[in-house]
């Protein structure tokens, strides 16, 4: 991969639905001023936390990324558990795109089956993923072109309405008096952090750069520059966004939408917006399949080359993609997806727990893994200045990444609607030690078991 494709696929991986239909959530639970910060605090977490990835991911450029620096600086059980946990969110993630965009598609064919279409955007993701790296590249640098042209035209056409330059209807907009008009803080300043999960989900994806590095033409070169336009981007992009919405949308009216961005564009008077609207989700949801499926299958991948996984998910086909960890992730967001259909309230409600808190869990580990590396560095006479990327403020940076993690976590203690996270999540977390802790004796106990001494053959 060069620059412009890890830097469309960090964007596009973090770039959706999340921002394009849910975004009015979080204006709604924190006021507009707490939106914002929010928005911002979750900059600075996702900032700090690329960083850390940055310097791990110049200096050690791996296809396991995360989960091998985990492994080898925070303990194998740590690793295997972040791989499973990163495995698990995207693949519970994949399935419901494919569903979602072809519930979409019915607004232009309602006629057409939503499983037809929900197979053929399956098929195209899934032919993207095993033909080759560079076509994988190609494909979702085009679909979060997509993306990131919408957000752009949001924020200018969004930021004209607030300037008077386009004039708005149908929405009750009171402009920056809606920053004041229910006081600084209507649901409370706590209310900001419990609102840092859902802010740190929508940020979750950056990491991508890292799973990319181990397939990036020059990554000593690249990678630097893609985390460092990344990082850039997505703030003015998130903070942008939700300030406009929350200036031109009252909170009690951003909650309600069903998408910010088409009631913003319908009241400034765009024709088709909801059209428009539907097109971007659409290429929304198909990106984040994509980079998903790909991420998704180098941590099996990984796990393979760990020896925690059979040896044939670490086989690489002619093109240089591992087919079989690609084919096992997508079975596993079918049954993800089935899952969603048959047992709702019950498997599917803990996958989706499990995979909200899995984000913060997988940027704790990157934090972690990136103070334990430059201490093991040091002590072994490495120099800073040799590094071909570094954290600057270190420690307060990776410390930084780890105290705002904590307090997502510690916010969604504090709310009823996402607490179920902490109960799902943090068993998951331990089955998975427990797990790693019983293959390990297993491995360890047919290492040093007696071998039976080989029989020779009779004379005839």
């Amino acid at each position: 991969m060069q620059t412009r494709h890890i830097v469309m696929l960090a964007l596009g991986g973090v770039i959706g639905t999340g921002l394009f239909l849910t975004s009015g959530y979080t204006v709604n639970q924190a006021g507009p001023l707490g939106a914002v910060i929010a928005y911002i605090i979750g900059a600075v977490m996702v900032y700090m936390v690329m960083m850390c990835l940055g310097e791990l991911a110049v200096h050690m450029p791996e296809t396991g990324s995360f989960s091998s620096y985990a492994s080898r600086y925070l303990g194998a059980g740590t690793g295997y558990t972040v791989a499973w946990l990163y495995w698990l969110t995207w693949t519970v993630a994949i399935g419901s795109e494919f569903t979602a965009a072809g519930i979409l598609m019915v607004r232009w064919f309602p006629e057409t089956p939503v499983w037809i279409w929900s197979a053929l955007f399956a098929l195209t993701v899934f032919i993207s993923n095993v033909v080759s790296v560079r076509l994988f590249a190609e494909t979702e640098f085009w679909l979060s072109l997509v993306k990131v042209l919408a957000v752009v035209a949001f924020l200018v056409v969004g930021g004209g309405a607030i300037f008077g330059i386009f004039e708005t209807q149908q929405v009750q907009s009171a402009g920056l008096a809606n920053f004041t008009r229910e006081g600084l803080f209507p649901t409370g300043f706590w209310s900001i952090a419990m609102t840092l999960l859902a802010v740190a989900f929508a940020f979750s994806g950056t990491e991508l750069i890292g799973i990319a590095a181990g397939e990036t033409r020059d990554p000593q070169r690249n990678v630097p520059k893609a985390i460092r336009t990344t990082v850039v981007r997505l703030a003015l992009f998130f903070v942008g966004t939700i300030f406009v919405l929350a200036t031109l949308l009252p909170r009690e009216q951003a909650g309600l939408v069903e998408s910010p961005f088409v009631t913003v564009f319908e009241s400034i008077g765009i024709p088709y917006s909801a059209d428009i609207m539907n097109f971007v989700i659409i290429s929304a949801l198909l990106s984040a399949a994509n980079s998903g499926l790909y991420a998704a299958s180098r941590m099996l991948w990984t796990l393979s080359d760990q020896g925690h996984m059979p040896k044939r998910f670490g086989t690489l086909s002619r093109m240089g993609t591992p087919f079989n960890a690609i084919v096992v992730s997508m079975a596993g967001s079918i049954a993800s997806l089935l899952s969603s259909v048959f047992a709702p309230d019950t498997v599917y409600l803990a996958l989706v727990s499990i995979s909200g808190l899995a984000v913060v869990v997988v940027w704790m580990s990157i934090a972690a893994s990136q103070m334990a590396f430059r201490r093991h560095y040091l002590a072994n006479g490495g120099r800073l200045e040799d590094l071909g990327f570094r954290v600057r403020g270190y420690p307060w940076v990776p410390l930084g990444a780890l105290l705002c993690c904590a307090l997502a976590c510690i916010g969604i203690a504090f709310d009823p609607a996402q607490r179920v996270a902490l109960y799902f999540g943090v068993p998951f977390i331990a089955w998975c030690y427990f797990v790693y802790w019983v293959t390990r004796k297993l491995r360890e106990r047919r290492q040093v078991s007696p071998v039976a001494p080989a029989r020779v053959p009779e004379a005839a």
